[in-house]
């Protein structure tokens, strides 16, 4: 009966080794945030607490936050500012690359047809007709000063730089009252709405 008994405690032990080997070993967790990874996101606003409920959250490694998904979600899961949390993402999913557009930057006097748009050539003079539909390019200004007509932005008789037409009383009223030529034009331009309001009250008494 002894040896009996032995044999079957013998089985049972090989049996148990037999099972401790046919068991699959767990397979360890993914490791967390590399060294320079939690740098990058102390840099954009990120506490070593919030890196920790970041990982606990299942956010281990920058790969995660495509399944995050958006600023918003990122600051609902960790409690980050949004702030921050937009900050991570930008670096996590990698900023979108701007299109590169060629600005072109027009010096002030060149002038365009006011009837066709046309950009007009350099040697352009005040008074010529478009190039491209053989209009007249610039509108025909009256002056506020001499009361003649003209293109251009400064009368050919006397100097004056001319207003928009809709002001050009309120241009004359200012030479009634004794304002010097030069400083009307930048009269008008500095007054509010409620002034040349004011302004067109006096100029219907005459």
């Amino acid at each position: 009966m002894a040896k009996t008994s032995g044999k079957a405690k013998a089985t049972k032990n090989k049996k148990a080794e037999r099972t401790t080997q046919s068991r699959p070993k767990r397979s360890k967790k993914a490791a967390a945030f590399s060294v320079l990874e939690k740098n990058i996101l102390r840099a954009k606003g990120i506490s070593e607490a919030q890196i920790k409920k970041m990982i606990e959250r299942g956010i281990r490694r920058r790969g995660d936050f495509k399944q995050v998904g958006d600023a918003g979600t990122l600051a609902a899961l960790v409690g980050v500012s949004a702030e921050a949390a937009a900050n991570v993402m930008s670096w996590a999913l990698g900023a979108p690359v701007l299109e590169e557009k060629n600005i072109v930057v027009e010096s002030g006097d060149v002038v365009h047809c006011v009837h066709c748009g046309t950009k007009q050539p350099k040697d352009y003079k005040s008074g010529d007709l478009c190039v491209s539909c053989g209009k007249q390019a610039e509108p025909i200004m009256g002056c506020f000063w001499c009361s003649s007509i003209g293109p251009g932005k400064f009368c050919r008789q006397c100097g004056a730089e001319f207003v928009p037409t809709g002001e050009l009383e309120l241009a004359i009223l200012l030479k009634r009252e004794g304002l010097p030529k030069q400083e009307i034009p930048e009269k008008l331009r500095n007054m509010s709405a409620d002034e040349k309001n004011v302004l067109w009250g006096r100029a219907r008494r005459y």
